[in-house]
């Protein structure tokens, strides 16, 4: 909102429709509504349909993600986001009868040992029971209690000097046979990425802070799931949990955030150009976002929830360290599901799934018992099984048939779990280029582009999963965030002008 552009109007644009998009935009008007600020605003989204990644397919009476298909339920932003929305009843936990996760080993399937805390060991006397792990291998991950701290070279705020891959340090502490077995199947499974790539700070920071804590990563660990167990904001019936979805699926909260910025959607059209001009008679800049359709908008404000390389691309003319970010990897990946009898299944799934380590060689990743883990997902008599295809350094997958693709996780499925029998129906997802690795260094690039844009292209932001946290309630919180600065702009800027 500026004096020059004569309205007192804050005009904001939110570029890319994802979560984290229209998080974003959902907040910014809330915000503006509370802080009496006038707003016009404006989500432009390439897709045909907003939501991102978010794909949710109900047909008789199954739930079916397409896309992701939970959030970490400690992460609060989307519980808060629910509730706004009205949809907090519609929240439901996992299956608690299917608590087990296995893991694949030597083309076994071992019970993933209880205690781990994002793959670490923290219950000790099960770790030793393990097979995952030889007992050469335990002997070495029990250095970690008598092995010091590195000492840290970080200054103050600013962890990013601290950092190192998370490869490096998970074997650093706990040994290479832990993390190739244990902690990489886990871990690496949330970004698909190669451990010695992905940076620490940017991914599992709690596990530095940990060492520089507790002299040790399995008791800083072991102390950090005891402070999980203080009270809970959430309700009662949602607490125990690790994972949390909505009834409906994912897309009823898309479609609960169309509704709120209905008449502000624009979909379809991709922003081609941003172009930037000072305000007459005032010391801030308006920008010029031209359209693929030839419209071009006028905007005081701008959010981009894009990814990395689109950011670099429509910024990069105006300030080239954020053209460092297009240099940011992404990785392909892709899920097929199989929609199948009950009497199908040829053993009990009593648990959520399976994830698949780098040395097992297989064609997935993991698979997860969707109906087993998820009640709500399929009818009593049915039975759904997600799994994942793709990873750093493993994308062939690209190159085959949907045809293909099936067939390979099938031959997966009948070698590790006995599953033989023809799908009633399959669903293949890619997701080209859609999981972003932070490489080491990342926080510092960031700060770095932030503080330059502060300068260079005073109301424009940045948000989204190729930044900070790839998990659904990252990119909330990153949106909610980015309009809570946005709309304190514009009320600064408004009081200004009185």
């Amino acid at each position: 909102m500026t004096r020059g552009n004569g309205t007192g109007v804050l005009r904001a644009v939110v570029v890319g429709g994802g979560l984290t998009g229209l998080s974003g935009a959902y907040y910014l008007k809330k915000e503006c509504e509370r802080l009496g600020v006038p707003l016009r605003l404006t989500v432009v989204d390439a897709a045909r349909s907003p939501g991102g990644k978010i794909d949710t397919l109900r047909k008789d009476g199954f739930v079916i993600e397409r896309g992701p298909d939970s959030f970490l339920a400690r992460k609060l932003p989307m519980w808060e986001l629910a509730k706004n929305l009205g949809l907090e009843d519609e929240l439901t936990g996992t299956n608690p009868e299917a608590k087990k996760t296995y893991i694949l080993k030597g083309g076994q399937l071992h019970p993933m040992p209880p205690g781990l805390v994002l793959g670490i060991p923290t219950d000790w006397a099960s770790f030793l029971k393990s097979g995952l792990v030889s007992e050469a291998g335990k002997l070495t991950a029990s250095l970690d209690f008598v092995t010091p701290a590195r000492p840290s070279a970080a200054e103050p705020g600013r962890p990013e000097a601290d950092d190192e891959s998370l490869g490096d340090f998970l074997t650093r502490r706990l040994g290479r046979e832990v993390l190739e077995h244990i902690a990489e199947p886990l871990l690496a499974g949330i970004y698909a990425g190669d451990t010695f790539e992905l940076s620490l700070q940017s991914t599992f920071p709690q596990f530095r802070q940990a060492e520089l804590e507790h002299g040790s990563l399995i008791r800083g660990m072991a102390a950090s799931l005891r402070a999980q167990a203080a009270p809970s904001p959430l309700p009662e019936r949602l607490r125990g949990t690790m994972f949390l979805t909505f009834r409906r699926g994912l897309g009823s909260l898309v479609e609960a955030l169309e509704r709120e910025l209905a008449g502000s959607l624009t979909t379809g059209v991709r922003v081609d150009a941003i172009g930037k001009a000072r305000a007459e008679g005032d010391d801030k800049f308006t920008y010029a976002l031209r359209l693929s359709n030839g419209e071009t908008l006028e905007a005081d404000a701008v959010l981009l929830a894009v990814p990395n390389g689109e950011i670099a691309s429509l910024l990069s003319p105006h300030d080239s360290r954020v053209g460092e970010l297009g240099r940011t990897p992404y990785v392909s990946v892709a899920n097929v599901i199989l929609g199948l009898k009950a009497e199908d299944a040829p053993r009990q799934l009593d648990g959520s799934g399976f994830v698949v380590s780098r040395a097992e060689g297989r064609f997935i990743t993991a698979a997860t018992w969707t109906s087993a883990k998820w009640l709500h997902t399929a009818p009593r008599d049915k039975l759904l099984i997600r799994s994942y295809v793709g990873r750093a350094g493993r994308e062939e997958w690209q190159q085959m048939d949907d045809e293909e693709i099936v067939r390979r996780v099938r031959s997966d499925l009948r070698e590790v779990m006995g599953l033989t029998a023809e799908p009633e129906f399959a669903y293949v997802t890619r997701l080209p280029q859609s999981m972003p690795q932070y490489r080491v260094g990342h926080l510092g690039l960031l700060r770095d582009v932030r503080e330059s844009m502060a300068r260079t292209l005073p109301g424009v932001w940045i948000a989204g999963a190729g930044l900070e946290g790839v998990g659904l309630p990252d990119c909330i919180r990153q949106g909610r965030d980015a309009a809570a600065q946005m709309a304190k702009r514009a009320a600064e800027a408004l009081l200004a002008s009185q």
